[in-house]
C-alpha cells in the first residue's frame, strides 16, 4: 500500500468524529459494532428538523406530495425551507444561509434545480452545493419495481459517482478566440476516498462486486490515476469482487445486460450519464431515488437530475422518487417504521397499476398518485 493512501486513509479515519454519516467502517471495529454507533448516534428527538429545497419545475408539486404524505403518515419531521433557482433568481435565498441550514440540520430533501445552458456564473448552484458541503459521493440505487413495465427486470444495481472533481471543475477558458480549453481535475486524494466509499458501501449492504468506470485508454493520465486509486483500494477488500471497464463498453452492457452489475463507481460526468441511463432501465426519472453525502450531512433528491420544466404546475409528474427520497430521509433520521410505511404504500400503488400517472401509461395526475399513497398508509 502505497504511503499517500495511508496518508489519505488515517486521515479519513481522524475526521469521521465518530459518526457514520457515510457509509464506512472505521477501523478495528466489526460491521454489527459499526451499525449499532450509526443507529444510537442519530436516534431521533421527539421531532427532527430537515432542511428543504423544492426545487425547479416540477419540484414544488413534489415537495407537496411529500409533505401531504408525511402528514397523513404522522411523521414527526419538520422542514426549514428554502428557495434555491438560477432561473429564478431574484427570488433565490442565499446559498450560504441554505448550506448553514443543511449543515446544521445534517439532512436535506431536495428538488432538481434547472441550470441554464448559458450563465455568466463560473459554478452552478448545484456544484456550489456540493463543494461547500463537500458532497463528495453521489448514491442513485436501480431497481426493478413490480407494477412498471420495462424491457429489464430483476436489475438492482448502484451507481456511486465522485461528484466534486472531473470536468465539474469549472476551470475553462478561451485561450485564442475559438479555441476553449476545459480542465479536467482527478486527484489521488478524492479518488482514493470514492473508492474507499464504494467498498464501505458494498461491505455494509452485503454487495458482492465492485465495477470501477473509466476511460483510462484514451484519458492515460486523468482516469488512469482514479483507476489506479480504485484498484489499490480493492485490495484491502479480498472478499468482494472486483472489475474495471471502459464507459463506453459499459453503457453497452447496461443496456444489454444490467444485471451483471452491483455496485459501479466512477468519475464524475460518467456517473451522471450512467446514472440517468441506468434510470432509464427501470421506468425513468420518476421513479428513482438519490443522495449525496459528506463526512457530516446528507441531501436526498430523486436520482435522475431532471427538473421536467415543461411540466411545471400542469399536475402530470410522477412523485415516486421524491417519495422514495423522502422515505430514505427518514431513514437516515431513524424513524425507521415511517420509512418502511411511506416506501411500502409506494410500492403497492405502484403493483397494483391501477393508478399509474402519464410516465407509467396512464392518466393519472400527481394529486390522484399521492391521495392512492395516503390512502395505502398502514394506519
Amino acid at each position: 500500500m502505497s504511503s499517500n493512501l495511508v496518508r489519505i486513509l488515517g486521515r479519513a479515519a481522524l475526521t469521521s468524529r465518530g459518526k457514520l454519516v457515510a457509509p464506512s467502517i472505521h477501523n478495528g471495529l466489526s460491521r454489527s459494532q459499526c451499525l449499532a454507533a450509526y443507529s444510537t448516534s442519530v436516534m431521533p428527538k421527539e421531532r427532527v428538523t430537515a432542511t428543504l429545497i423544492p426545487g425547479d419545475g416540477v419540484g414544488p408539486e413534489l415537495v407537496d406530495s411529500v409533505e401531504e404524505v408525511f402528514k397523513a403518515a404522522g411523521v414527526p419531521m419538520d422542514f426549514e425551507v428554502f428557495f434555491l433557482s438560477e432561473v429564478h433568481s431574484a427570488l433565490s435565498s442565499p446559498i450560504d444561509t441554505v448550506v448553514e441550514s443543511i449543515a446544521r440540520n445534517g439532512m436535506c430533501l431536495k428538488g432538481i434545480l434547472q441550470t441554464p445552458a448559458y450563465s455568466n456564473e463560473r459554478e452552478t448552484l448545484n456544484i456550489k452545493l456540493r463543494n461547500e458541503l463537500d458532497l463528495y459521493a453521489n448514491v442513485v440505487k436501480v431497481k426493478s419495481m413490480e407494477g412498471v413495465r420495462c424491457k429489464h427486470n430483476n436489475v438492482d444495481l448502484v451507481v456511486i459517482r465522485e461528484q466534486t472533481e472531473g470536468e465539474y471543475s469549472c476551470l475553462e477558458h478561451e485561450s485564442v478566440p475559438g479555441v476553449v480549453e476545459c480542465l479536467k481535475i482527478v486527484t489521488a486524494e478524492k479518488s482514493y476516498r470514492i473508492a474507499k466509499f464504494a467498498f464501505d458501501y458494498a461491505t455494509k449492504f452485503n454487495r458482492s462486486k465492485v465495477t470501477v468506470i473509466h476511460k483510462a485508454n484514451i484519458m492515460k493520465l486523468g482516469d488512469g490515476l482514479f483507476l489506479k486509486c480504485c484498484t489499490e483500494i480493492s485490495k484491502l477488500y479480498p472478499n468482494i469482487e472486483f472489475e474495471s471497464m471502459i464507459v463506453d463498453n459499459a453503457c453497452m452492457q447496461l443496456v444489454a445486460k444490467p444485471q451483471q452489475f452491483d455496485v459501479l463507481v466512477m468519475p464524475n460526468l460518467y456517473g451522471n450519464i450512467i446514472a440517468n441511463l441506468a434510470t432509464g432501465l427501470v421506468g425513468g426519472a420518476g421513479l428513482v431515488a438519490g443522495e449525496g453525502y459528506s463526512q457530516d450531512c446528507v441531501v436526498f433528491e430523486p436520482g435522475a437530475r431532471h427538473s421536467f420544466t415543461e411540466a411545471g404546475g400542469k399536475n402530470v409528474a410522477n412523485p415516486t422518487a421524491m417519495l422514495l427520497s423522502s422515505a430514505n430521509l427518514l431513514d437516515h433520521a431513524s424513524l425507521h417504521h415511517h420509512a418502511k410505511n411511506i416506501r411500502e404504500s409506494v410500492y403497492k400503488v405502484l403493483k397494483a397499476g391501477k393508478v399509474k400517472t402519464k410516465d407509467l401509461g396512464g392518466y393519472a395526475t400527481t394529486k390522484q398518485f399521492t391521495q392512492a399513497v395516503i390512502n395505502n398508509l398502514k394506519k
